[in-house]
């Protein structure tokens, strides 16, 4: 959980955000961040926060866009921040040059809470700073980043807000992981009228995942497991048995559970019952189907039974995913 540290809970000012743009960061990540600050003034009418766009030596970088910004300042002339995030992108691997973690290395000695959006963590991790910490990046990094860093908690959520180190997957994650950071200085109601304003219907938490293709989820070529995720996803109405699947793909089923354990930590059975559940979530979520009827279509024969399994998945029964009443009245 995000834990704000006192000079940050108690800053009479706005609460000043530095940027450090590495390059081929990604644009839209930025945006996104920025956006969610400038509304959160406009909505409370003072500043509340004020952000600065740092680079290395003070020079534009270019986005992987091709586009550049004008940097505030370097990092050595940088006013005084309260909270710091690195912006990746792009090649993060050959940016970890020394300089760019001795930076990072002596923010952190400050004790201000740092984060990173998009591919940014891959640089926390590299300075030794999120050791013992939860964090999450790109899909198409999380592996890289698991295999080279295998003393960091690497998820593959959108945003993890860990005591004072946030990070966020990329994309429009960072509007999720902002607006959550705001909620968490300035309030809820604030939060809520930002979303209004931006017209973003659900605020996605931190139990919210990527979709994670699976290539990249495991790292590794396995052909036997990839077949047996497909053959679930293509009967999710009429579940397979696994000695079903086990026979389909000419495997034992002791290699098939092997295989599930080895590589997605957890049994073949648990992984389709994920799968079904965030198809029915989806469903709920998307459509306006009778519950009943969404559970049958995603193989399950009764509605308590769906109501146990998806209670024990998301924390609240298929019913409390209808926050607009009015949706199954379209029908």
């Amino acid at each position: 959980m995000f834990e704000p540290n006192q000079d940050l809970t108690a800053n009479d000012g706005p609460v000043h955000i530095g940027f450090l743009m590495m390059p081929h960061y990604t644009l839209i990540t930025f945006a996104n961040a920025v956006a969610v600050l400038r509304m959160a003034n406009l909505k409370a009418q003072q500043e509340l926060y004020r952000w600065s766009v740092l680079t290395m030596d003070g020079q534009a970088v270019c986005s992987s866009d091709g586009l550049e910004l004008k940097p505030d300042s370097s990092v050595a002339d940088s006013e005084a921040l309260h909270m710091l995030f690195v912006c990746g992108g792009y090649k993060i691997e050959s940016q970890s040059a020394e300089p760019v973690l001795d930076y990072l290395r002596a923010m952190s000695r400050q004790n201000i809470p740092m984060g990173a959006m998009c591919t940014g963590a891959y640089l926390l991790a590299a300075a030794g700073l999120l050791n013992g910490y939860r964090c999450t990046i790109h899909w198409e990094n999380l592996s890289s980043l698991r295999e080279r860093f295998p003393q960091i908690t690497a998820t593959s959520t959108l945003f993890v807000l860990d005591r004072n180190r946030l990070t966020c997957s990329g994309g429009v994650s960072s509007m999720d992981m902002f607006l959550s950071i705001v909620s968490r200085l300035h309030g809820a109601k604030l939060v809520q009228e930002i979303s209004e304003q931006f017209t973003h219907e659900r605020v996605r938490t931190e139990e919210d995942s990527q979709r994670v293709p699976l290539r990249y989820l495991i790292g590794v070529n396995q052909p036997k497991l990839m077949d047996a995720v497909v053959l679930m996803e293509a009967n999710i109405e009429e579940p397979l048995s696994l000695d079903d699947m086990a026979s389909y793909l000419t495997v034992s089923r002791r290699q098939l559970e092997r295989l599930f354990q080895k590589n997605l930590h957890c049994s073949p059975s648990r992984y389709y019952l994920e799968l079904r559940l965030n198809r029915a979530r989806q469903l709920l979520l998307q459509t306006s189907m009778p519950i009943i009827d969404v559970a049958i279509s995603c193989g399950f024969s009764t509605s308590p039974h769906f109501s146990k399994c998806y209670s024990g998945q998301y924390g609240k029964p298929p019913r409390a995913e209808r926050t607009a009443p009015a949706l199954v009245g379209c029908m």
